[in-house]
């Protein structure tokens, strides 16, 4: 899995010239299995590099390194190859390179039932206490503040709870505001002034 750090050089094998010996490129490292490249279109790499980069190894399976002294060879490119994004892929690329991604899946956000398992679940795993007034509260804000439920904020939100806890050394179970303090971080209100003593 890669995100915003990947760049062009990481496709290619690269030499360490104290010991003679190459590093795969990332894709190598992902053969048979997934791949995953996270955020895609915000990497430090143009979205229409890498695929041109890989307009041959995604149609064909086959990737084409080059050794330093100008060696090419063919390696294996099986793998799934997964571009998450929540960019419009039509910013992101031409049609052409749109064929050959051939599986697109939209995820939209959650509905009630679905949040408040995932907050379940992560809760769970954090030793948080949620009663349900508090989970139903951290619903109601999400809508608030993105207009829907976006699966990614109950992770987050109980990640930053877990910090004020800790940090605070306090007693698991989530209240009303430490839930008000952890949405307040995790949406910051641009008009709200903030002290610093």
């Amino acid at each position: 899995m890669v995100g915003g750090e990947l760049t062009v050089n990481m496709l290619d094998l690269r030499k360490d010239t104290s010991t003679g010996t190459y590093a795969a490129p990332v894709q190598m490292k992902a053969n048979n299995g997934v791949f995953t490249i996270d955020d895609f279109g915000r990497q430090l790499i143009a979205p229409r590099d890498l695929l041109n980069r890989w307009i041959v190894p995604l149609d064909r399976r086959i990737d084409h390194l080059s050794l330093d002294y100008g060696i090419k060879f063919e390696t294996p490119f099986e793998m799934l190859v997964v571009f998450s994004t929540n960019l419009d892929p039509k910013d992101l690329v031409d049609e052409c390179f749109l064929r050959r991604i051939p599986n697109k899946i939209y995820v939209e956000s959650l509905d009630a039932g679905n949040f408040d398992e995932i907050l379940r679940r992560v809760a769970a795993s954090r030793n948080l206490i949620f009663e349900q007034a508090i989970a139903r509260r951290l619903r109601e804000l999400c809508v608030a503040k993105c207009g829907e439920l976006r699966a990614c904020v109950p992770r987050d939100i109980c990640d930053i709870l877990c910090a004020i806890m800790t940090y605070e050394r306090k007693d698991t179970r989530v209240s009303r505001e430490d839930l008000d303090r952890a949405i307040m971080i995790y949406f910051p209100d641009p008009n709200r002034k903030v002290r610093l003593d």
